[in-house]
């Protein structure tokens, strides 16, 4: 455990389950205090709060449509006037959709670019004038492989997150001066339930053992045949929360196992 973030606040989108999760866990650990945002059963969301206590109390939370930005707004300035200024902000939210093109219906796109990429917009917009005036902050956006290369079925996520990289260099270069520094996280597989649910499905077809179609999913694009844990990306985020990171701007960082080296 690390002290290094003691003090900070830091709100991550989506952090109710899976990476997150896991990154609003290692910024606690690292002295922050975190905000979470996401779905659940309200008392299964009071019990990750309870396990990521400040002062004694639950961690704090900001409920928040994602897709819809006043709400992302006012998530971002609620957040400001009753506990304080937003050092970190980590987007994370996601959502998924796959078809092809020609299949694919006009309201999973609208949806899917507004939680993963529209979103991360508003609430960088809503938070980027108080860091301004501090001199400091760091804006994290969990991007994905797939914002550097794409895949089949996949159109609305693979323009999203295209997109988010894009915004991330922007922000980046607006803030080069200023003490505040915008990246990028690119995962490949990440063994999410999301992923699981895609594991068993290949299974059911293939007829195979659940290993057996995680191995052949992983032959497909990731030359280690391991997957990323959520671990490894809370881990980056927390570098690039530190002042170890104070001049890396800019970049989209892969943990995806040799993918885009391909």
């Amino acid at each position: 455990m690390t002290t290094e973030l003691h003090g900070q606040i830091a709100l991550i989108t989506g952090s109710t389950s899976g990476i997150g999760l896991a990154i609003a866990s290692a910024l606690h650990a690292a002295g922050a205090r975190v905000v979470l945002n996401g779905l659940g059963d309200p008392a299964a969301v009071m019990a990750l709060r309870l396990g990521l206590p400040w002062q004694g109390g639950p961690a704090d939370f900001a409920a928040a449509d994602l897709s819809d930005p006043a709400q992302t707004v006012a998530m971002i300035e609620q957040t400001q006037a009753s506990i304080g200024p937003i050092d970190i902000l980590v987007n994370n939210a996601g959502i998924q959709h796959t078809a092809r093109i020609e299949a694919f219906a006009p309201a999973h796109w609208d949806r899917i670019l507004a939680v993963n990429l529209s979103a991360s917009f508003h609430s960088m917009r809503a938070v980027l004038p108080s860091m301004q005036s501090r001199g400091r902050g760091r804006i994290i956006n969990i991007a994905s492989v797939h914002g550097l290369v794409a895949s089949v079925d996949k159109c609305a996520y693979v323009a999203a997150k295209h997109a988010l990289i894009g915004l991330t260099k922007v922000a980046a270069l607006e803030n080069a001066q200023s003490g505040i520094t915008c990246n990028a996280i690119c995962p490949g597989w990440v063994l999410t339930p999301l992923v699981e649910q895609q594991i068993a499905a290949r299974a059911k077809l293939q007829q195979c053992d659940a290993a057996t179609a995680a191995r052949e999913l992983l032959s497909e694009k990731e030359p280690s045949l391991r997957f990323t844990r959520a671990a490894d990306i809370a881990a980056m985020v927390l570098f690039l929360a530190g002042e170890s990171a104070a001049n890396i701007t800019g970049s989209a960082y892969t943990l995806d196992g040799g993918w885009t080296a391909r």
